[in-house]
């Protein structure tokens, strides 16, 4: 059983939350993210949620999707460019995310 990370383990965690804070928009996986710490991807995951209360794939979603609302709101991008944009790679992925958080379709 996986309890609550370690100090040394949340700053590594803290490290990959500000990255993919600041690299929403670029391609970013689990393995990657784990390796940059030198964590096991699973370990890794287990710790963050255990954190964050959130996967990293929720994580990096819920940041992704909060600079899309941004978007859509001041620019005149369509909803095809805000996805690319933020670093969604599928149009379906990002409209399902973006309904199920903030209620309504992008």
């Amino acid at each position: 059983m996986t309890g609550r990370p370690d100090l040394q383990t949340l700053v590594l965690l803290r490290r990959v939350r500000d990255r993919m804070d600041l690299e929403y928009d670029r391609p970013l996986d689990v393995t990657s993210l784990a390796r940059a710490v030198h964590l096991s991807p699973g370990h890794f995951s287990r710790q963050f949620k255990a954190a964050y209360r959130e996967t990293p794939y929720q994580y990096l979603m819920t940041r992704r999707i909060e600079r899309a609302m941004t978007l859509l709101r001041t620019t005149d991008m369509s909803v095809t460019e805000v996805c690319f944009t933020v670093g969604c790679t599928s149009l379906g992925t990002f409209s399902t995310r973006f309904s199920e958080l903030v209620g309504v379709p992008p």
